[in-house]
């Protein structure tokens, strides 16, 4: 009843008892972290271009190549109080940071964004069709020793640049809190094409940002444009409709892709 194997049997059986009673209130007690993510998404650029789906493939399709922008740092929030009998009108501006580094808290390990071309089928009633473009993983600062950090190369020779102007142009800003990230012409990491290999002049597309947070203990939570206590919808993070254009022949130098660190992990034949 006392022997060793018994009493090792009960430490390790309360060991595991609380070790997962203290990683369910971790789990939990992320809903009173407070969340309000914003981004600002632009279409810079779309090409429609024909290729094939691998190398030995004798069948061409239609390529779509989206360029974009996208921001997600620190914005300028301007209020304008009205005019009273005692005073004229004040004008304030109050900088706030409301980007994607609210989805970081102490349970949060890394971030997996990405970006999808949105449009509707040929058949109205079939759902509209969406394609990955871009990608990132962006790991938190209590993951030192993450290298995951999947974020693209500048397409720009900098090496004339100056130290302040490639800080302030970086699409992680030095010594900015992670989820802060911003993008100008990124060139897609991804050419999509539909189904029936034609996507040329289809129409009402748009580009939406999502995201993916996955923590260190508990479930993942993905995007959220919608209010829920604590956690704010996304504001913005969404393009303007765009048709993509007619079918045009480009050098293979005008739509290419980038690689982020993963180089080819786990990209199609």
């Amino acid at each position: 009843m006392h022997s060793v194997l018994v009493r090792a049997q009960n430490v390790f059986g309360f060991f595991t008892t609380v070790a997962f009673f203290v990683a369910a209130l971790i789990a939990l007690s992320v809903v009173v972290s407070p969340q309000s993510p914003s981004a600002s998404l632009k279409l810079r650029n779309v090409q429609v271009v024909k290729g094939r789906p691998h190398y030995y493939s004798t069948k061409k399709e239609e390529y779509a190549h989206v360029k974009f922008d996208l921001d997600a740092g620190t914005y300028t929030r301007i209020l304008v109080l009205p005019p009273s009998n005692n005073r004229p009108p004040l004008l304030t501006r109050n900088v706030a940071t409301i980007d994607l580094s609210t989805l970081f808290n102490w349970n949060t390990k890394q971030v997996f964004l990405y970006i999808t071309a949105t449009y509707p089928s040929l058949s109205p009633i079939e759902p509209p069709s969406q394609a990955i473009v871009w990608d990132a993983i962006i790991p938190s600062t209590s993951a030192p020793w993450h290298q995951n950090q999947y974020i693209h190369p500048p397409t720009r020779n900098t090496a004339s640049s100056s130290s302040k102007s490639l800080k302030s142009t970086a699409a992680f800003p030095a010594n900015a809190s992670p989820g802060i990230v911003r993008l100008a012409s990124q060139r897609p990491k991804y050419q999509i094409t539909d189904v029936t290999g034609r996507i040329a002049e289809r129409g009402n597309a748009t580009l939406e940002l999502g995201w993916n947070v996955q923590p260190w203990v508990g479930a993942l939570t993905w995007t959220n444009r919608r209010d829920w206590g604590y956690w704010k919808g996304l504001v913005g993070g969404r393009s303007e409709q765009f048709d993509f254009p007619p079918l045009k022949g480009k050098k293979a130098e005008d739509v290419g892709t980038v690689k982020g660190g993963e180089k080819n992990r786990g990209s199609p034949a």
